[in-house]
């Protein structure tokens, strides 16, 4: 817990710390909040911020952004850790809102990694987010739905960060090399291409990506004022030979879709053998285990339901264990991937759907399948002729589901592959009796 004060000692600061953005104009990333007319960039140029949190995975700016707002506004502002702090430390800071807002000033809370405060802990906050003794910023990498008290979460804006652009990084980067507050005093040599090797490795985080420059440089070779980064120096600071694997900045996705496509193609040998070249290279497991998930559904379906079960058990894995042992829990994944038979009938479903989702977006839903909880919609007809489909012999009813406009409209269309062709079966069954009892 401390108020939040201007950096001190900064020569002795990690690169990061020392670049670490002070206004919005610094700021990288995060567009879809921050760009021009942006609501988060409307609250914080006009200094007035409500209860917020900031939910988003690691080095992508939700502490930058804090301490931005802390520059920014009039407010008193209060820099707390939910790492560090306890029961203790939380009722001395909102004695001291309390104070303030008696004397009619503003006290903004950040709480950093808000997801490690039990509900006790957090509970003790509400009250005075409920007055509005404090105004609460809350980061966390967790899903808030489920870290945060549903009481507490109701009462503040969630606003979700990405994880940053390569460009992005990339622009980063190149500032810390022009910086004074980086490395703008020297002049560093890099071979074309190293600024975005050194962005994918990051895999979107800031901090890692300003981190693995900071040891590059480093380790680099001096001479004068001049410090020249070779090749070999930048393969052991990644401790992988990432230089094989994107030379140009495309190789990442060149290689993605070589594995897409060789599960697809049910070649499991060349499935395993991109999926080593991303691993050896440096590739974060959890992408490749959530692309492999995609394709589970995308690619395979319903004629194998069991490969979606698979995937998500290897990316379980990934995430448990890591690398290097959770690579066996993906090559298992995709060479089952490549093996099974396929069906694109999902995601050709949900396309079909999406058009006219999207184009036919007032479509009312049908009277007879909406909920009718008060007196005034059962009234109006709502619910009224629905039929329990589980009071019937057969489990089927006559109901119509779809809006008028697009009654017959088919967006499943199961294939015959491996087990879908049951699926197609008995959704014919299920055609046929319908159509029989349409008009019953």
């Amino acid at each position: 817990m401390q108020e939040e004060t201007l950096f001190t000692n900064e020569e002795a600061q990690p690169l990061a710390a020392r670049l670490r953005p002070q206004s919005l104009q610094e700021f990288v990333g995060q567009t879809h909040l921050l760009g021009p007319g942006k609501v988060l960039r409307r609250l914080i140029e006009s200094d007035n911020i409500s209860s917020m949190i900031f939910w988003g995975p690691p080095g992508v700016g939700k502490t930058t952004l804090a301490r931005i707002i802390a520059n920014h506004t009039k407010a008193n502002f209060i820099d707390f850790s939910a790492v560090t702090s306890g029961i203790k430390e939380i009722r001395t800071v909102m004695k001291q809102a309390e104070d303030n807002r008696l004397y009619g000033s503003k006290t903004i809370v950040f709480v950093d990694e808000i997801h490690r405060f039990n509900k006790a802990q957090q509970d003790a906050f509400l009250p005075f987010v409920e007055k509005g003794s404090i105004v609460l910023i809350g980061a966390t990498t967790e899903n808030p739905s489920f870290e945060i008290n549903g009481a507490l979460l109701s009462r503040c804006k969630v606003f979700v960060l990405q994880e940053l652009k390569t460009p992005e990084l990339v622009a980063l980067l190149t500032r810390a090399l022009q910086d004074e507050r980086g490395f703008g005093r020297i002049k560093v040599e890099l071979a074309p291409g190293m600024l975005a090797l050194i962005a994918n490795f990051a895999n979107g985080d800031a901090r890692m990506a300003l981190s693995t420059l900071e040891m590059v440089v480093l380790n680099g070779e001096s001479k004068g004022d001049v410090i020249t980064v070779m090749p070999e120096t930048m393969e052991q600071c990644l401790s992988k030979k990432s230089l094989l694997y994107d030379k140009n900045g495309e190789e990442h996705y060149n290689i993605i879709s070589a594995l897409h496509k060789s599960m697809r193609n049910s070649d499991p040998d060349a499935a395993v053998y991109w999926l080593a070249r991303m691993l050896e290279a440096g590739e974060d497991p959890m992408y490749v285990a959530r692309r492999v998930t995609r394709f589970a559904s995308e690619d395979v379906g319903l004629a194998d339901p069991r490969a979606l079960e698979i995937a998500v058990a290897a990316f379980q894995a990934c995430h448990l264990i890591g690398m290097p042992e959770c690579s066996v829990h993906l090559t298992e994944a995709v060479v089952y991937m490549a093996m099974a038979p396929k069906s694109n009938a999902m995601e050709v479903a949900y396309n079909t759907a999406k058009v006219d989702a999207l184009t036919q977006l007032d479509e009312p839903v049908p009277l007879v399948i909406r909920n009718a909880p008060t007196k005034l919609m059962h009234n109006l007809g709502y619910g009224k002729g629905y039929q329990y489909a589980h009071d019937t012999k057969e489990k089927l009813t006559n109901m119509q589901c779809l809006p008028d406009s697009l009654l017959g409209r088919e967006y499943y269309k199961p294939t015959e592959q491996g087990v879908e062709i049951r699926y197609k079966e008995r959704l014919q069954q299920i055609k046929a009796w319908k159509a029989k009892h349409k008009n019953k």
